[in-house]
């Protein structure tokens, strides 16, 4: 990164054979040499692309965005964006960002924070209603942490699964352990997150986003389904050995997006353009206020495995540079 002198941001969205967790997302090996960029006449595209032909494998299909200060300086493709059609990544490729989802979900809680709505260190039952006795003390907080005792989750990604469902199994499940005790990575407390988002907006959890965080942050192609994606926008996803595993909405879906295994937790789709836009987003006011950014990158609670910390839905580590925080653990 060093080599890239004063480009301060660097962004890829890649899928490199994770379609069975929530990590960073993209379109996985593109085949051959389409994983190295053609020849640019910008020098911050040739810095760039001189690093990452560096240090990337060759064949994947990528997209990659970099910055200089509020600036976005290169924004390109890198490979095939589907290896059947032949059709490259491109700036403006649509991937699914996976995990990353989670911190779109605590921004949402924090957003609703500010506005008096609810706080995070309420208990749940003030807005699921009866909680099991063994649940009563699990707060959003919790929830946001990790530390809640959930399970990490209630099925397959896919298998069909309503709000109610998501609930009802929560409330039933065994916790892991005591709520605040452990940090206990959990997919499921997540959604549960956003199912509060919508019994206390009274929207759904994409529309909220759309309208609260999306749309102050100038963000128009990210969500589950309200961009109406173009098919041949999104890209296809791939495993590790390189098979075709599709695109998202290829997979079982609900009308307005996955369902509630990854609704609010994973699953959400976007471009590099528009993940610098949220970059953008939050290193100024447009959408949460400083008191807000300050719990949502907070080293909340410490995960020795991580050698650091976790915030809401960010990791903190120290880079030996200073603070550095990342999301999509997992």
């Amino acid at each position: 990164m060093r080599r890239l002198g004063s480009l301060v941001l660097l962004l890829v969205l890649a899928l490199v054979g994770c379609s069975d967790v929530h990590t960073v997302a993209g379109t996985g090996p593109g085949g051959g040499k389409a994983g190295q960029a053609p020849a640019s006449r910008n020098p911050a595209d040739r810095d760039v692309d001189r690093y990452l032909d560096r240090v990337l494998p060759p064949g994947l299909g990528i997209t990659v965005a970099a910055a200089r200060g509020g600036e976005l300086t290169h924004c390109a493709g890198r490979g095939l964006a589907d290896r059947a059609a032949r059709a490259p990544a491109t700036c403006d490729t649509v991937y699914d960002v996976m995990s990353i989802t989670k911190q779109f979900t605590a921004a949402a809680i924090l957003k609703l924070e500010m506005s008096g709505k609810l706080r995070v260190s309420d208990r749940i039952g003030a807005y699921l209603g009866s909680v099991p006795a063994d649940k009563r003390a699990i707060t959003l907080h919790q929830l946001l942490t990790h530390t809640a005792g959930l399970p990490e989750s209630l099925g397959d990604d896919y298998d069909p699964l309503s709000r109610a469902e998501l609930l009802a199994g929560v409330m039933k499940a065994r916790l892991r352990s005591a709520p605040g005790k452990e940090f206990r990575y959990s997919n499921a407390g997540y959604s549960v997150l956003a199912a509060i988002v919508e019994k206390v907006s009274g929207l759904s959890y994409e529309r909220f986003l759309a309208e609260s965080l999306f749309r102050p942050a100038g963000m128009t192609r990210t969500g589950y389904v309200l961009p109406a994606w173009k098919r041949e926008q999104v890209a296809v996803e791939y495993d590790r050995h390189g098979r075709a595993q599709g695109r998202p909405m290829d997979h079982p879906w609900a009308s307005d997006g996955p369902s509630w295994n990854l609704r609010g937790n994973g699953g959400m789709l976007s471009t590099a353009r528009d993940m610098f836009r949220w970059h953008r987003a939050l290193a100024g006011d447009r959408v949460l206020s400083a008191t807000a950014k300050r719990k949502l990158f907070a080293p909340q609670v410490r995960v020795p495995e991580l050698d650091g910390a976790y915030g809401y839905g960010w990791v903190v580590v120290d880079s030996g540079l200073g603070e550095h925080r990342y999301s999509g653990y997992r």
